[in-house]
């Protein structure tokens, strides 16, 4: 039996609890991992001087694979967010968020099943920014201004938006071998080139050229303002949507509110040397310890993580359980009720205990 070296990294907030949750769905698969716990957040703050110290990411680098409770990020230290460094540290590019609507969740529609596929390291995302009222956002104004011709008032703060030829390849084609490799028919890029003709113009030309190499899947564009109309319409028209970092974010999260909300909602950050894979979600410290809120976002997300590893039949196995523990709506946490004060929700744990009871009974012959 092969056994997968991950890191573990539990996280902090409700981050522990989920964590646990989906550590026990993932071993009742059968599936072997050694874990390597690893701790981040603000818990590590006083000891490292930094919510994301190197070893974690060293930890990540020789396992290629790490299972990531969500973190918060501290308030006031001038540390952008964990998430974003892992992405930036890692060269984690590709974002990949589901989109699938569950029988018995709160669905607003039951014909979604789409994946947003996001580019993560360029874009208005990539914090070049310059504060308002500071010398240096003066002078790029100042020079911003004489090269673009155009006035810039001069109490504005600005962001830059870089999008890359290179970056957008790469994101392209991981969007058409994700559709290739799991036997999704068709690619759409989202954009608003019609407005940003040398950013978001770009990737469309760029996603152009990347689709004429690739003929076996189709490939369409759509203006990212239709295309949130199109998916409150019509999502069953769509299968794969690749995004610029942004435009991703948005619909990821519109996605997640049609099916119910960021509890269902998995994600995974794949790169060239390494995978990390979380839910959507923060990590609601005001839930800490409470044993209230849905690990599902990261068991789905542990579902991503068993195909990654080729652990095809588990990660089959685990999805059904979990469709099969929301159809049947008994064994739920309380935002996958009609009403939210519903008594008969569960917590956290006992969600991990009705899905490892499917597992095994599933095991059974």
């Amino acid at each position: 039996m092969t056994r997968h070296a991950v890191t573990l990294i539990p996280g902090d907030g409700v981050g522990p609890e989920i964590t646990d949750a989906t550590v026990r769905v993932l071993e009742a698969t059968g599936v072997a991992f050694d874990w390597d716990v690893q701790q981040a957040g603000e818990n590590v703050m006083a000891r490292y001087g930094t919510p994301l110290p190197d070893h974690v990411l060293q930890s990540i680098k020789e396992r290629g694979v790490a299972l990531k409770g969500p973190i918060t990020t501290p308030v006031g230290t001038g540390f952008r967010s964990v998430n974003v460094a892992l992405r930036q540290e890692l060269d984690l590019y590709a974002c990949v968020r589901p989109i699938k609507a569950y029988p018995g969740a709160r669905n607003l529609r039951d014909d979604l099943d789409l994946v947003v596929i996001r580019e993560n390291s360029e874009d208005i995302y990539a914090g070049i920014e310059f504060q308002q009222g500071t010398p240096e956002c003066s002078q790029a104004i100042e020079e911003i201004s004489r090269l673009a011709n155009r006035r810039i008032k001069p109490d504005s703060g600005l962001s830059i938006k870089p999008i890359s030829v290179t970056g957008s390849e790469r994101i392209v084609q991981f969007a058409f071998d994700y559709a290739r490799r799991y036997g999704r028919r068709k690619v759409t890029l989202v954009h608003k080139a019609n407005i940003m003709k040398h950013t978001d113009g770009l990737f469309l030309a760029v996603g152009r050229e990347v689709a004429a190499r690739n003929p076996d899947i189709a490939f369409e564009d759509r203006i990212v303002d239709n295309m949130c109309m199109q998916l409150v319409l019509r999502p069953s028209e769509y299968d794969v949507l690749c995004c610029p970092n942004l435009y991703g974010d948005i619909i990821s999260d519109l996605g997640a509110g049609m099916i119910g909300g960021l509890g269902l909602a998995p994600g995974a950050n794949i790169g060239t040397v390494g995978a990390v894979f979380e839910a959507t979600h923060g990590s609601a410290p005001r839930y800490t310890g409470q044993n209230r809120v849905n690990p599902m976002a990261l068991m789905l997300s542990g579902v991503l993580m068993l195909r990654h590893l080729g652990e095809t039949a588990a990660a089959d196995g685990l999805e059904q359980a979990i469709a099969d523990v929301i159809r049947e709506g008994r064994s739920v946490t309380y935002d996958m009720k009609e009403r939210r004060d519903d008594p008969t929700a569960v917590g956290t744990s006992q969600v991990a205990d009705a899905i490892v009871e499917r597992l095994r009974a599933a095991a059974v012959p």
